[in-house]
């Protein structure tokens, strides 16, 4: 199970440890185009917040904002209690620790084999024992079911393999917090699936706190509509979820730079808003 690491400290002000992510009247423009107008949203510990919107919407701008890759133009950005918008680079060093980030492209090392991928950053970035070190690179890959493709190379694996590696990766240092950016795209149907499954896994059986961005509407409702649960026979399962587990996982759609709708996968399908409507369809 994920254990919970050091965190960075935070300034004087109260702490919700509700919410691991909270962004407050969040804008960003590049010259005359705005792309974040005033955004607020947070996300509850141990939920998924799916950010929906059409291409230039700035859902991967908005994560890069939150781990401090990116300067919003005006906003308050808490990861954890910890003010990112005012860190410096070393400080946001700390806050990147505890955050685990999945590209569309995996972005794996391709001179390098699975294990040294995922391990990657306890190798170079930690003194963790060697031995501790490949310990945990097995568990991660367990836990996506890649252990016996642990000494192979990048090219040697499907696209589906090398995201689930990536989520392997992401989940090396143990983060309460991982985002995942376009995960599923270009992945064919049963691929994608097999992605999701690893997302909702994260959620329900190891408690972490996730923001998926994605414009693929299939796997997003997947996400929401659907839980993770240990059977009698001690393998995991992928049910689906019950009305009160879809509430732990809301969408936000983003318009223009406003987010027009906020809220779980029923209400999504019964709004009236026609630019939903059309999304949707």
């Amino acid at each position: 199970m994920l254990t919970e690491t050091s965190q960075p400290e935070t300034e004087a002000r109260p702490v919700d440890e509700s919410r691991v992510v909270a962004v407050e009247h969040l804008s960003l423009a590049f010259d005359d185009k705005v792309i974040l107008k005033d955004v607020n949203f947070a996300v509850p510990r141990g939920h998924t917040k799916i950010i929906l919107g059409a291409s230039g919407a700035g859902k991967s701008l908005t994560l890069k904002i939150l781990i401090g890759l990116l300067k919003a133009d005006s906003g308050t950005v808490l990861v954890e209690g910890a003010r990112v918008d005012t860190m410096t680079e070393p400080e946001l060093m700390a806050v990147r620790n505890n955050v685990g980030m999945v590209f569309q492209e995996g972005a794996l090392f391709d001179s390098l084999t699975v294990r040294e991928n995922v391990g990657y950053r306890l190798y170079e970035e930690t003194d963790m024992p060697l031995e501790d070190v490949n310990r945990r690179v097995e568990e991660v890959l367990g836990f996506v079911s890649l252990a016996e493709f642990i000494d192979r190379m990048p090219s040697a694996l499907s696209g589906g393999q090398r995201r689930r590696v990536a989520i392997a990766r992401a989940l090396a240092s143990k983060p309460r917090i991982v985002l995942y950016d376009e995960a599923t795209t270009g992945l064919d149907p049963i691929t994608a699936t097999t992605v999701d499954e690893e997302i909702i896994k994260l959620r329900d059986l190891e408690h972490v706190s996730s923001i998926v961005v994605t414009h693929q509407l299939r796997d997003a409702f997947y996400v929401a509509t659907h839980m993770a649960v240990n059977g009698p026979d001690g393998k995991v399962k992928i049910v689906p979820a019950t009305p009160e587990k879809e509430r732990e996982a809301e969408f936000i759609m983003v318009r223009d730079g406003l987010i027009c709708f906020e809220g779980d996968a029923d209400a999504l399908r019964r709004s009236t808003d026609p630019y939903i409507q059309t999304f949707l369809s």
